[in-house]
């Protein structure tokens, strides 16, 4: 009969974190240690001061409410139900407990004793690591570092046998050429092509006196500055190397190192001892080299799509970078860096359909073909969020012309962002539902209307503005004249600092979608229509923290940072004082990108919604961690614009 009971708590444990990850033997053990309890119905397991018992708990049926004294009333912090593991943070700081535990209906407790428990974290570092970042119910985890839970999520989420991309893993050793190649800045440039010569490299790296990098040599200088100038071969080196060199520090990450060279069209990054050009060199990359290492890179895809003019061959290619997208979630890489990868790719698709679209039209524009115009990206895609191909967001702003040349500019503007919407919808993005795209003509004007709109936003912030202010503060300049996108930057700070009440109402209206706190037993699904019993995602998790930073950095005046969780490490530099709480905020909505991006690949969808009941106990958890930061992110908005005495 022992026996029997034992396998059968074997058989239970063996599905849940952190029992999960035990070995065979070492579950027997643990199973044959432990005792199991009943309680009825508001029978009570611990109070909140009471010393930590010799054991923790796993509920085996039944529910397990954790509470709170707050203000004189008992509130609910969680309900534990099959399979949740508490009473843990007390055990491991050895001090009482700091919640109530009480029966919220009968049911079965497994006790595991402390010295079982001590023996597992011993043998397991999995297991460690899981109690250590808050993964036991009622283990507050407010800005105790979400950096953590990530580290959690990859160890985890990875088999042991899966290498993923090697110089992806977040690997300091960078694998540039050592030692580099370079000459002295006085030499001449047949010596430099002898150097190249002897050594069989495509560039060379010009250095002064104490081997700072001044400018760099190449095949393709050669060929352009020399010889098709018809200068002698003795021309100094300074007068034909391409200046500046662009370097990083030879301790760079290799995943920031390769952002950087996609996003710039660097065919070379020089390395230095502290990243500046006024640092010794110490080793240079190619990005030959990296496409050499990588196969089908990026970088690959980003090139052949700016080599393309075929829509159906375009497509094809952002059909490509959508398994790399999934390759990348599957294998752990950073957010930051896969935001940035996609991002790069979009725009480049951006580009090139921009391009087929002038191409197309100038020649019946003579007057207007050189007009100046930027292509602003808005929304999650303005924020370098969008993963999935969700719908769509953008605009264009252009130059004010001549009241004769008005309706012709339109004209043209208008077939420019008809024909590159519909290069991207034949790549598969979703047109947006409220037509807040460039081919709408209210969202293609000239700058001096774009001031109209976000000036009434401000100066009016009705529920209609507010909205289209969440939109569209979000702009990004995707391609075009960026002078455009600064102006209307400018403009926006101008008219904040003239009406101020307007943060009042922006930080008002962030607040509409309170943090799930509902998710106890249960997540807090939609009741009705056709996304019914499942989580929104997006409204209950990310748009709480999305909206917050974007009040928040705009209170501050910073410019140029759109992306969520860059606004909040930005605000983690700006306020010290809530440096753990922003960071927090950051990792968290990294972690709601990943879940939402990965939910929609599995079911061809935007991921928004997400069924409860696909999700194991260990993403049931991160996201319950994740959830911690919205609430605390949302009381510094009520204090800090006042928002309990301000009118609605």
């Amino acid at each position: 009969m022992a026996n029997v009971v034992v396998n059968r708590v074997i058989d239970f444990l063996k599905k849940y974190p952190p029992f999960s990850f035990l070995s065979d033997e070492l579950l027997a053990q643990v199973a044959k240690e432990v005792d199991l309890v009943y309680f009825e119905e508001g029978e009570f397991l611990f109070q909140k001061g009471e010393p930590a018992k010799s054991f923790f708990f796993v509920v085996r049926e039944g529910a397990i409410k954790l509470t709170d004294h707050v203000s004189g009333k008992e509130e609910t912090v969680e309900i534990c139900d099959e399979g949740d593991v508490f009473g843990v943070l007390a055990l491991l700081g050895k001090r009482p407990y700091i919640l109530n535990a009480r029966a919220d209906e009968p049911s079965l407790v497994i006790a595991v004793p402390v010295a079982t428990f001590e023996k597992i974290l011993n043998e397991n570092n999995r297991v460690s690591l899981y109690f250590a970042s808050g993964f036991a119910s009622g283990q507050l985890v407010v800005r105790s570092g979400l950096s953590q839970t990530q580290k959690v999520r990859a160890l985890f989420g990875r088999s042991d046998s899966e290498n993923g991309l090697m110089l992806f893993s977040g690997q300091t050793a960078i694998q540039y050429s050592h030692p580099v190649i370079y000459c002295p800045i006085g030499e001449s440039t047949a010596e430099a092509v002898a150097r190249m010569n002897r050594h069989k490299v495509g560039s060379i790296i010009v250095v002064d006196e104490n081997k700072h990098p001044k400018g760099i040599i190449t095949d393709k200088d050669l060929r352009n500055r020399l010889i098709g100038q018809n200068l002698p071969y003795d021309t100094p080196v300074a007068s034909i190397m391409s200046q500046p060199v662009v370097t990083a520090s030879k301790d760079l990450e290799f995943s920031k190192i390769y952002l950087n060279m996609v996003k710039h069209r660097l065919h070379h990054l020089v390395f230095t001892e502290d990243g500046s050009a006024d640092s010794p060199l110490v080793g240079i990359i190619s990005d030959h080299d990296i496409l050499l290492s990588q196969g089908n890179s990026p970088a690959v895809l980003i090139k052949a799509l700016q080599e393309s003019r075929d829509i159906h061959e375009m497509a094809k290619y952002r059909n490509q970078a959508e398994g790399m997208l999934r390759y990348y979630l599957e294998n752990e890489l950073a957010i930051d860096f896969i935001a940035g990868i996609v991002t790069e790719i979009n725009d480049t698709l951006i580009r090139q359909a921009i391009a087929m679209a002038i191409a197309r039209h100038e020649a019946d524009f003579p007057e207007v073909r050189h007009i100046a115009f930027c292509f602003l990206a808005l929304g999650s895609e303005g924020r370098g969020e969008q993963l999935l191909r969700t719908d769509l967001d953008n605009a264009i702003v252009y130059e004010d012309v001549p009241e004769g040349l008005k309706e012709k500019a339109q004209n043209f503007m208008h077939l420019i962002a008809r024909d590159v919407m519909d290069i991207l919808f034949a790549c598969d993005f979703h047109s947006c539902p409220a037509e807040m795209m460039a081919n709408n003509p209210r969202w293609c004007q000239p700058l001096s209307q774009w001031k109209k709109y976000f000036s009434r936003w401000i100066r009016e912030p009705d529920p209609q503005s507010l909205m289209m202010a969440t939109i569209f503060f979000d702009f990004r300049a995707v391609s075009g004249k960026q002078g455009l996108a600064d102006e209307l930057t400018q403009h926006v700070y101008e008219e904040i600092n003239q009406g101020k009440v307007f943060l009042n109402f922006f930080a008002k209206n962030a607040l509409l979608n309170p943090p799930p706190l509902g998710f106890f037993r249960n997540f807090m699904v939609e009741k009705s229509g056709k996304h019914a019993e499942k989580f929104d995602i997006k409204l209950r998790a990310m748009m709480p923290l999305a909206d917050a930073a974007r009040v928040l950095i705009l209170s501050h005046q910073v410019v140029g940072i759109n992306n969520t969780f860059k606004r909040y490490e930005k605000l983690a530099e700006l306020e010290p004082a809530q440096a753990a709480l922003f960071k927090d905020a950051g990792k968290a909505y990294e972690i709601f990108m990943r879940i939402r991006a990965l939910e929609g690949l599995s079911t061809n969808s935007s991921g928004r919604f997400i069924n409860p009941d696909s999700l194991g106990k260990l993403q049931r958890q991160l996201l319950k961690n994740a959830f911690f930061p919205i609430e605390e992110i949302q009381k510094i908005l009520k204090v800090r614009f006042q928002l309990d005495y301000f009118g609605s």
